[in-house]
């Protein structure tokens, strides 16, 4: 592990019981990027933010932050460190401003300097209207505002994000996504994980796909993109009782990577002659009869690769089991 890294990992295992939510994971984060941690639910992100924000211990391999082992220089690597779980931590018997101020002088800021600090970012998340309101009256999306203030309230190294959008309406992710780059431009590493695939295609220099507590994948956007495929045929249908007869006549006319979404009503394939086989592909649904309301030809999402290099299938798609969540979460 390189002391270049801002966060390198080797080996990293961790079971509960006789679940093993990390098995083996190697992470090189470097300093100054955005590094996306994506997995379904249990797949292990989680596990691993606690490991290297040394709130669990792993029970195998290394770990190094800011270029402190996470098992014995614990002070270290805390006083280098942000975070920001799931779940806002605040005092709700204080105001918006009286926690970050608060928060402030515990980082050892000046008073002048927490409440400055304090006031550029509740003017930042916009939580100027509620500053002086206690936060046990703030809704779920003002907390969360107000935790990611908090976390952002002095400048660190190597910044923990633990899907921090959640639940925030599109103006306050837009605010987040704006006070990320900020911290890369300072030279700061961030950790994210998120459920939102836009984020992660926006915001990441590179991305680590976990899967049953393993990594299956890792590169920039555009290369986990790359390794699905070339570009892709999808036609939506007027008729969704015609969609596994459109995925047939796809087959039977030599597509590969034939996918259906029922929940879109479309049908979808590989086109790696691009155009060529969109009129193919239309002239294959004609010939059995089947309308198509709009049809076009795209290369693929991240939420694309992040389903086929995790294993997944997508939401809707034909042969999806009804029982993947409850799975999903048999892991969590």
């Amino acid at each position: 592990m390189s002391d270049d890294m801002a966060i390198a990992t080797s080996g990293l295992a961790k079971s509960y019981r006789d679940v093993r939510v990390l098995d083996g994971v190697d992470l090189n984060i470097s300093r100054g990027s955005v590094f996306a941690l994506l997995g379904p639910n249990g797949a292990g992100k989680t596990t691993a933010v606690r490991i290297l924000a040394t709130l669990t211990e792993a029970d195998a391999g290394r770990a190094r932050v800011a270029g402190f082992d996470v098992r014995r220089e614990r002070s270290a690597v805390r006083r280098r460190i942000s975070l920001t779980g799931q779940f806002a931590a605040l005092d709700d018997a204080q105001t918006g401003e009286e926690n970050l101020r608060m928060m402030g002088r515990l980082a050892r800021l000046s008073r002048a300097g927490a409440r400055q600090r304090a006031t550029e970012l509740i003017q930042r998340f916009d939580l100027t209207a509620a500053a002086r309101r206690r936060v046990g009256t703030y809704s779920g999306g003002m907390r969360r505002r107000l935790d990611l203030a908090a976390c952002l309230l002095v400048p660190r190294p190597v910044v923990f994000l633990d899907e921090p959008t959640t639940g925030l309406d599109p103006v306050s992710r837009a605010a987040v996504w704006e006070e990320v780059r900020r911290l890369v431009d300072d030279g700061a590493a961030v950790l994210l994980t998120t459920q939102y695939l836009e984020e992660a295609d926006r915001l990441s220099d590179s991305i680590s796909v976990l899967s049953a507590g393993r990594v299956v994948a890792e590169g920039t956007p555009a290369e986990l993109k790359d390794r699905v495929g070339g570009r892709r045929v999808r036609a939506a249908l007027a008729r969704a009782d015609a969609l596994d007869l459109a995925a047939g006549a796809l087959r039977d006319a030599g597509f590969d990577g034939v996918t259906v979404d029922r929940r879109a009503r479309t049908v979808g394939a590989s086109a790696p002659t691009g155009a060529d086989d969109l009129g193919r592909a239309l002239d294959a649904l004609a010939g059995e009869g089947i309308e198509v309301d709009e049809a076009d030809l795209h290369r693929p999402t991240l939420d694309d690769a992040f389903f086929s290099l995790a294993g997944l299938t997508p939401p809707g798609d034909a042969g999806a089991e009804a029982d993947d969540d409850a799975l999903l979460e048999a892991r969590s």
